[in-house]
C-alpha cells in the first residue's frame, strides 16, 4: 500500500466502524499498481464481477485514455474486521460540472459496471452496508459525486447490491439473445433465419482460404487489429458517426486489451473473425466469464463481400461457438439497433446512480441524473430519436469541416 493510500484510508475508516455493518474498513487507492494484488485476488471463481472490470482490462484503459484524460484512480476497497476484502468498485476520478465526480474505469467503452464483490457478501449485503460504504465515501470528502452508468440489475443470478441505492433506467437499452441449457440452435435463431444465412455464407464459401477463427496468436491478433483501426473509421464515417477509436489512448487500450493473456489462457478482449486468403472480411470483438459473451466492437470489409452480410453471418457462428461452450446469454453491447434485435429479443435492465457525497455535488447530480433521463426519453421516442439523428447528421459535416480548418 503508498503512503497516499494510508493517509486518504485513514479517515475513511471510522464512519464504517460505527454502524453496525459487515464492512469494517474502507480504503481509498489512488495508486492502480497499490490496488493490483487485492483487485486481482476478488477476480477468482469464489467471488464475483463482470469482465469488464478484469484488471487486465480496465487496468489497460487507465493508463492509456483514463490518464490522458486527467482522470485519476478513485479505486475503493471495503473489507470486513479480519481484513478480508468485501468489494472492490473500479473508479476514477476528474473535474465535471464544477465538481468531483467519481465514476466507473473504462469510459464509454465497458457495457457493464458493477464492483467486483465477495460472494458471500454480495448474497447478504443490505442497508447498512451500503450505508456504511457512503459514510466512509462521505468522511473522506476525495469525491462530490458518484456516477454510476450502465449497472447490471443482476448478475450471474446474483442481485447487485448497489441496486439499494437510488437509481434510474440507464439512457441505452442492452439488448440481450438469453441460452438456455441444451437450447437446440433453432431455439436461439429461427431456422428461416439460419437458412437465409446459409444462403448467403454459400457465396463467402467459394472464396479461397475462407473460414470463422477466433484469433489467438499475437500475430493473428495484431493482423485483424491493424485492418480494423483502417476500416472501422470509414464505416463510422459512412454513418456520419465520430470516431471515438482516434480519441487519445483508445488504440492503444484496445491493443493492449486484446493482447492480455487471462490465467484462464483466454484474453482480456477476444476477437472473432470471418476471413478469406485475401482478406479479413468481418469482426466482432468482446469479452467473456464462461458464462456469457459481451460484444464490445466490431466493423466488415469494405470490399464487393459486405453484399453477403458478412456481419451476421459471423455473429451466428460466435452464437452458435458459445451454445457450445455452454454460455447462458450473449450481448451485442447497449443500443437498440436493427441488427441486434435480430439476434437479441429480451432487454438486460440496467440502471444509473448519481448519489451526491458533498454539499457542493447535490446540485451537480441532480443535474447529472435529469440529463440522463432527458436522453433516455430521446432515445425512446422515435420521434425525438430521428430529430436528434438529423440534427447531427447536420452537424457533423460543419464539425469536420473545422477539423480540416484547422
Amino acid at each position: 500500500m503508498t503512503m497516499a493510500a494510508v493517509i486518504e484510508s485513514r479517515t475513511a475508516q471510522a464512519p464504517a466502524q460505527r454502524l453496525v455493518s459487515g464492512i469494517a474498513d474502507v480504503e481509498i487507492i489512488s495508486d492502480l499498481a497499490a490496488a493490483e494484488a487485492v483487485w486481482r485476488a476478488l477476480e477468482s471463481p469464489d467471488h464475483v464481477s463482470t469482465p469488464y472490470q478484469r484488471f487486465d482490462l480496465v487496468g489497460a484503459w487507465q493508463r492509456a485514455v483514463g490518464a490522458s484524460e486527467q482522470a485519476r484512480p478513485f479505486i475503493v476497497v471495503a473489507r470486513d474486521a479480519e481484513q478480508r476484502p468485501l468489494l472492490l468498485l473500479p473508479l476514477t476520478l476528474r473535474n465535471a460540472f464544477g465538481v468531483r465526480v467519481a465514476s466507473f474505469m473504462g469510459g464509454k467503452h465497458t457495457t457493464f459496471n458493477m464492483p467486483l464483490l465477495e460472494r458471500d457478501f454480495a448474497g447478504r449485503a443490505g442497508d447498512r452496508d451500503l450505508d456504511a460504504l457512503l459514510a466512509s465515501l462521505r468522511d473522506h470528502g476525495g469525491a462530490d459525486v458518484l456516477a454510476l452508468s450502465q449497472q447490471p440489475v443482476r448478475w450471474r443470478e446474483l442481485a447487485n447490491p448497489l441496486a439499494q441505492w437510488p437509481h434510474q433506467p440507464s439512457v441505452n437499452d442492452c439488448p440481450v439473445l438469453l441460452m438456455p441449457a441444451g437450447a437446440a440452435p433453432t431455439a436461439l435463431l429461427s431456422n428461416s433465419f439460419r437458412k437465409r444465412l446459409k444462403s448467403k455464407e454459400k457465396k463467402l464459401q467459394a472464396l479461397p482460404g475462407y473460414r470463422y477463427m477466433i484469433a489467438d496468436s499475437d500475430a493473428e491478433i495484431g493482423e485483424v487489429l491493424d485492418w480494423f483501426f483502417r476500416t472501422k473509421p470509414i464505416r463510422m464515417a459512412e454513418q456520419k458517426l465520430p470516431n471515438v477509436f482516434a480519441d487519445p489512448g483508445v488504440e492503444a487500450f484496445v491493443r493492449s486489451a486484446c493482447m492480455a493473456r487471462l490465467g484462464c489462457g483466454h484474453r482480456a478482449i477476444e476477437i472473432h473473425a470471418l476471413r478469406c486468403d485475401a482478406e479479413i472480411i468481418a469482426m466482432f470483438a468482446g469479452v467473456a466469464d464462461g458464462t456469457r459473451f459481451s460484444m464490445m466492437f466490431n466493423t466488415y470489409t469494405l470490399s464487393e463481400n459486405a453484399r453477403w452480410s458478412p456481419g451476421l453471418i459471423l455473429m451466428r457462428s460466435i452464437i452458435d461457438h458459445y451454445a457450445k461452450e455452454d454460455f447462458r446469454a450473449l450481448d451485442l453491447g447497449i443500443g437498440s439497433d436493427d441488427y441486434k434485435r435480430m439476434f437479441c429479443k429480451d432487454d438486460e435492465p440496467i440502471f444509473d446512480s448519481f448519489i451526491p457525497l458533498t454539499a457542493r455535488g447535490r446540485v451537480a447530480a441532480s443535474t447529472m441524473a435529469a440529463l440522463g433521463r432527458a436522453k433516455h426519453a430521446v432515445k425512446h421516442s422515435p420521434a425525438l430519436l430521428r430529430l436528434a439523428q438529423r440534427l447531427r447528421g447536420a452537424l457533423q459535416p460543419r464539425t469536420d469541416a473545422a477539423k480540416d480548418d484547422n
